[in-house]
């Protein structure tokens, strides 16, 4: 099966089933069921695939596997796929979601089925592009492509500001992405390849990189997002349909630091290392300031879109902390926030479907009533908090012990940003779920039901696989992290006079 196109199959496999249910007609109940169990199944198989691709996938080797190359534009601009140990996982983690996303909407849409369906396996089909790509012009078309289903989904099936919302969303993100176009550019032009593992082993003069990193890091500061353009993010939250939510906070949101570990890193490495401090300082403020406007949150998506905020700002603390601690946590960290979530906005979409408000103060004593729910939001809650034994724990433990080995100060400051992450994450809790049951509206809401069961099952048991055994995942991500650290030092130690002091400061890597 080596030769097997997985990845080629992984990108037409959803745009197959969008063209089966644009074939399907009729508005009747019947047609849009037929519909759901369409995408079901697509994103099923799609799942399968990505399953396949893990187990082919050779978790002891750093480079780029299962590579696809065709020619496309010329010969310098090429149809070609890849995945390395960064990247893999983010295609798994999309492929796990898309059904979950399915499952969620089956009863809450109702209007315009068809669209939405496609809607949502053209974007699986561009967010797993984005990963898999190792041509920088696909990459980019595959990077702006998945704004407009989301744009679409937001825009469309989205609350009473759904307007306002999705074009903040396109707006904020497509600026941020013109100026990386400018970029790419000028390193076609430059190197004379889109080839991203050739334009990897590129040397950018030093006084480009700055404008070539700065260019890059607007793009995905917006797409993240970083603190001070975080603020598209919890208008498109709140006003996202419950399925958009979960991919927009559970994959988009991850291709900002995937942006980071495949370009800024490594293409640009005296840049990344004189404006390390621009992105610490930015993380930092980032951690502490949406944790605390989290705090004072009366709507729950509104809250847990600002911890969102608040918990990149631990993944760009370990991935610029530039050790492998602090990398591997924060690609460790994007995995379980993933998750995680995902699984905190299906879990507000629960009562919303039953209640139509996301009001914390319309809450209150639900344990009562429905004690699975509450056991289900607590898994969650504590995941968010970092509790040991679960993946939220992994991933802030390895970012904060590389953030200590780069600057205990960084360290401090996020380290605050766990207390105050279970300051509002326990709030929440004990406002929707203890005390007593005094409204008469929630007295008649029911328990959660087979179908959300279903739904919350695979997600409790990733969340405690990855926070109980871990290595499946670090196994995969560390030759990558690994190389491209060894890379990045070697880069940086290579104006020195000597080549001997460059070769001399590899070991320091397998000394961490």
């Amino acid at each position: 099966m080596a030769d097997w196109p997985i990845l080629t199959a992984l990108l037409l496999v959803p745009l197959f089933g969008a063209l089966l249910i644009l074939s399907i007609r009729g508005e009747s109940d019947q047609v849009k069921q037929n519909i759901r169990y369409v995408a079901m199944f697509t994103t099923l198989a799609e799942l399968l695939l990505a399953v396949i691709m893990w187990i082919m996938f050779d978790v002891g080797e750093a480079g780029f596997q299962l590579v696809e190359d065709h020619a496309w534009i010329g010969e310098s601009i090429r149809y070609k796929l890849g995945v390395d140990g960064i990247s893999m996982l983010f295609i798994v983690l999309t492929a796990f979601l898309m059904p979950l996303c399915i499952l969620a909407s089956w009863q809450s849409v109702t209007r315009r089925v068809k669209d939405y369906m496609i809607a949502f396996l053209v974007m699986e089909t561009l967010m797993i592009g984005v990963f898999s790509a190792l041509d920088v012009f696909l990459f980019y078309i595959f990077f702006e492509g998945g704004l407009i289903p989301m744009f679409l989904i937001i825009g469309v099936w989205g609350g009473v500001r759904r307007i306002y919302a999705s074009f903040k969303f396109f707006l904020y993100t497509l600026l941020g992405s013109l100026l990386m176009l400018v970029a790419i550019l000028w390193m076609y032009l430059d190197a004379g390849t889109a080839d991203i593992p050739t334009l990897l082993d590129a040397d950018f003069p030093v006084h480009v990189q700055t404008w070539l990193w700065l260019a890059f890091f607007a793009s995905f500061a917006v797409k993240m997002p970083m603190w001070p353009v975080h603020t598209w993010l919890p208008d498109a939250h709140v006003e996202a349909p419950t399925a958009g939510s979960v991919i927009l906070a559970g994959v988009m949101l991850k291709m900002g630091g995937y942006g980071f570990l495949r370009f800024s890193i490594p293409m640009f490495p005296e840049a990344s290392e004189t404006l390390m401090w621009l992105v610490f300082g930015l993380s930092m403020v980032a951690v502490v300031y949406t944790s605390l406007v989290a705090l004072v949150q009366e709507d729950m998506k509104k809250l847990i879109a600002y911890s969102s905020i608040a918990h990149m700002g631990f993944v760009t603390i370990g991935i610029f902390a530039l050790n492998p601690q602090g990398v591997e946590g924060g690609i460790f960290q994007m995995l379980s926030h993933g998750v995680v979530s995902a699984a905190l906005f299906l879990c507000v979409g629960v009562v919303y479907d039953r209640l139509h408000t996301r009001e914390i103060s319309r809450y209150g004593g639900l344990v009562n009533i429905m004690p699975k729910y509450a056991l289900v939001f607590m898994i969650f809650a504590m995941a968010s908090v970092g509790l040991p034994g679960t993946s939220g724990f992994v991933g802030e433990f390895l970012a904060l012990t590389g953030a200590y080995l780069a600057d205990s100060r960084v360290a401090f400051v996020a380290a605050l940003g766990v207390i105050l992450a279970a300051a509002y994450m326990l709030y929440l809790y004990r406002r929707i779920f203890f005390g007593a049951l005094l409204k008469e509206d929630l007295k008649a809401l029911r328990d959660l039901n087979g179908r959300e069961i279903a739904i919350f099952v695979p997600l409790i048991a990733v969340v405690l696989w990855m926070g109980f055994y871990p290595k499946p995942f670090l196994d995969v991500i560390n030759p990558s992290v690994e190389a491209l650290l060894r890379a990045h030092q070697v880069s940086i130690a290579a104006p020195i006079a000597d080549p001997l002091d460059a070769q001399a400061a590899e070991p320091a890597l397998d000394d961490q």
